[in-house]
């Protein structure tokens, strides 16, 4: 009896997960009708245009946001996690000086987005206008760097724990065989934690994808394809958050068209990320 209950208990979690998402897909799709069927899916999604005035939407500018400032970010964020992954996972593991590294970057994980957001506009702004680097002091740019460091957490924390579980049987033969410190990480713990490394930079991105105040604080908010990483602009997620509490009619229909196409979008990216890991695990 025991049994029987705890497995039913298992099919109704997990049927209210397929559920619930199912219940996203219908409402995001329900209310974005109105938008698709007046403007058409290709036109919406390959349109410039956001103009109230006129009832004339179009996603393309901010998807084009969406992937710069998330890619963006990624390649930002690649260098300083995997340095800390390394760090924690195999050169100073088990160590205090690991441990507390650790525990930093557990805790910039839990800071809310818009502390960062607040941290990037009065610190890292000036810095950046001051260097030359964005007069304006706003744009992609500044947005994909605080987005890099709120994503450093998630990336290096999986990578690291992946690294960690090398076996250590495979890393002792090849110390064994002559093997340096260098080598084996290039020829044990990466190819054998290559998949969950990869994994943990798929779920950095993702975050990225979706983050909404930090980067509706940082990025311009101009509804505009960004012409250099300097540029100003906006991302789905900004948008959303900018003009969702004003709008109606059609304006309203076309922002849950952009919240579905960046659920879209999330999901591919992650499905694709999946399939890719399951070559390389082979």
């Amino acid at each position: 009896m025991k049994d029987r209950l705890f497995k039913t208990t298992l099919l109704l979690s997990a049927c209210l997960i397929i559920l619930l998402t199912a219940s996203i897909v219908y409402g995001l799709l329900t209310q974005s009708l109105d938008a698709f069927t007046h403007f058409g899916f290709l036109r919406f999604i390959t349109s410039t245009a956001w103009d109230a005035r006129s009832d004339e939407y179009g996603a393309f500018p901010f998807i084009a946001g969406t992937l710069i400032t998330a890619v963006l970010s990624l390649l930002f964020c690649i260098p300083f996690s995997f340095s800390v992954s390394l760090f924690n996972g195999e050169y100073f593991r088990n160590r205090k000086i690991a441990t507390l590294v650790g525990s930093v970057v557990d805790l910039l994980a839990g800071v809310p987005s818009i502390v960062f957001g607040l941290w990037g506009f009065y610190t890292l702004r000036p810095v950046l206008v001051n260097l030359g680097i964005n007069e304006q002091g706003f744009g992609v740019l500044l947005a994909s760097m605080v987005l890099a460091i709120m994503i450093i957490p998630y990336a290096s924390s999986l990578s690291a724990e992946f690294i960690a579980m090398v076996p250590n049987e495979l890393k002792e033969g090849a110390y064994s065989l002559g093997a340096t410190r260098m080598e084996v990480i290039q020829r044990v713990s990466l190819p054998v934690a290559g998949s969950g490394i990869f994994a943990s930079y798929v779920l950095a991105f993702g975050r990225a994808l979706g983050e909404t105040m930090a980067v509706t604080m940082l990025i311009g908010n101009t509804n505009h394809v960004p012409q250099s990483p300097a540029d100003t602009g906006n991302t789905m997620a900004s948008i959303i958050a900018n003009q969702f509490g004003e709008a109606g009619g059609l304006k309203l229909s076309s922002l849950m068209a952009i919240g579905l196409l960046l659920f879209l979008i999330t999901a591919t990216i992650n499905f694709v990320a999946k399939y890719i890991m399951k070559i390389v695990s082979r």
